[in-house]
C-alpha cells in the first residue's frame, strides 16, 4: 500500500543531504540502532549501537522482553533513513535514524518513528532539523504534517517533544504527539502563584490565554478563557488537543490532574485523549505496564497515585 502524497514526501526526503535512505544490506545495522534507542529509553542505559555483538544484542533483547524483539521491517509501510552528520563533519558516517510511513495516519499526516541520535552527536539540533525536514516535505506534498508516539516513562524524550511545540493528540496505547499545520503555535507559562496558562497563537500570531490551570487541596482547578469559549473560528481539534496538551504539561510538573470525584468517575471516557483525568488514568496503566516489563519508571509523581 502506498499513497501518492506520501510518495512525494519520500521523493523529497531522498534528495535531502541530511538524510540517506537505508540501503540494501543495512537493515540489520538500522535495527541495532533501534535497539540502542529502546535500551536507553526503557532501561536508562546508553549503548553504542555499532559496538553491539551477536551476544550482547541477544542479552539486550532478553532484558527488554517483548519490546526488544527483532522485527523484519516492510518498507512498503515505512521507509528508513540515516541522519547524516552536518556538512562540516561529513565522512563520519550516520549520526542518527528516522523512519517515515508510506501511508497517512489520521487526517492527512504521516507517522514518524525510530527517531534516534547517537550520543556523541547530540545537542546540535540534529533531531530537530530532521523533524523540520519531514514536516516541510509533508506540507509541500499537501499533507498537514506528522505524528509520532513515545512512552510516558521516557521522561526526557517526552519533555524534548513538548519543548519542540508538538501537540498531544492521543494517549491510547502510548503518548501520541503531532506537528500539524491546523494546530497553531502555543506556549505554556507558569506564574509566581503556580498557575499554569496555556496560550495559543491567534490569526495575527499573537499568543492569547486559552486555558488556565491551578490546584487547591490536591485537586486540579481548570478554567476556560473567553478565547477558548468564544473562538467560533477555531477547529474543535484545537480545543480538544489544547486540553490534552496542557494535561501532559501539568503531569510533567507533577501537578494534580483530577478535578473531583465526578470527573474521576468519568476518566475512562477520555482514555484515548481529552480530559486530564483520562491522562491520569492512563499514566497509572503506563507505569504499571512498564514496571511489569522490567522498565525503568521515571515519574514526577514518584510512585504516588495519579488518578
Amino acid at each position: 500500500m502506498k499513497d501518492d502524497q506520501a510518495l512525494h514526501v519520500h521523493e523529497r526526503l531522498a534528495t535531502r543531504p541530511e538524510l540517506r535512505p537505508v540501503a540494501f544490506g543495512e537493515g540489520r545495522r538500522f535495527g541495532l540502532w533501534d535497539l540502542a534507542s529502546l535500551a536507553e529509553g526503557a532501561l536508562g542505559e546508553c549503548v553504542d549501537p555499532d559496538s553491539l555483538t551477536v551476544t550482547s544484542e541477544k542479552r539486550w533483547r532478553l532484558r527488554l522482553g517483548a519490546a526488544g524483539r527483532e522485527h523484519s521491517y516492510d518498507d512498503e509501510f515505512r521507509r528508513r533513513y540515516w541522519i547524516c552528520a552536518p556538512e562540516d563533519r561529513r565522512g563520519l558516517g550516520p549520526v542518527g535514524t528516522i523512519a517515515v510511513d508510506t501511508w497517512p495516519v489520521g487526517a492527512g499526516a504521516l507517522g514518524v518513528s525510530s527517531l534516534y541520535v547517537h550520543p556523541v552527536a547530540r545537542r546540535q539540533g540534529i533531531a530537530s532539523a530532521a523533524l523540520d525536514t519531514v514536516y516541510e516535505a509533508c506540507r509541500a506534498a499537501g499533507l498537514y504534517g506528522f505524528r509520532l508516539e513515545t512512552y510516558w516513562t521516557w521522561q526526557r524524550t517526552v519533555r524534548y517533544y513538548l519543548r519542540r511545540g508538538l501537540w498531544v493528540t492521543s494517549w491510547k496505547h502510548a503518548l501520541g504527539l503531532g506537528r500539524l499545520s491546523y494546530l497553531p503555535r502555543y506556549e505554556v507559562r507558569e506564574n509566581e502563584e503556580g498557575e499554569v496558562t496555556f496560550l495559543v497563537a491567534d490569526a495575527e500570531g499573537r499568543l492569547v490565554p486559552f486555558l488556565v490551570a491551578g490546584s487547591e487541596d490536591g485537586r486540579l482547578r481548570l478554567r476556560e478563557t473567553e478565547e477558548y469559549r468564544c473562538g467560533a473560528d477555531r477547529r474543535d481539534s484545537v480545543r480538544l488537543y489544547a486540553r490534552s496538551t496542557l494535561a501532559l504539561h501539568l503531569a510533567l510538573l507533577g501537578r494534580p490532574l483530577v478535578r473531583g470525584e465526578e470527573e474521576r468517575a468519568k476518566a475512562h471516557w477520555s482514555c484515548d485523549v481529552g480530559e486530564p483525568e483520562g491522562l491520569a488514568y492512563k499514566i497509572g496503566i503506563f507505569e504499571r505496564v512498564a514496571r511489569d516489563g522490567g522498565w525503568r519508571v521515571e515519574s514526577p509523581y514518584a510512585g504516588l497515585p495519579v488518578a
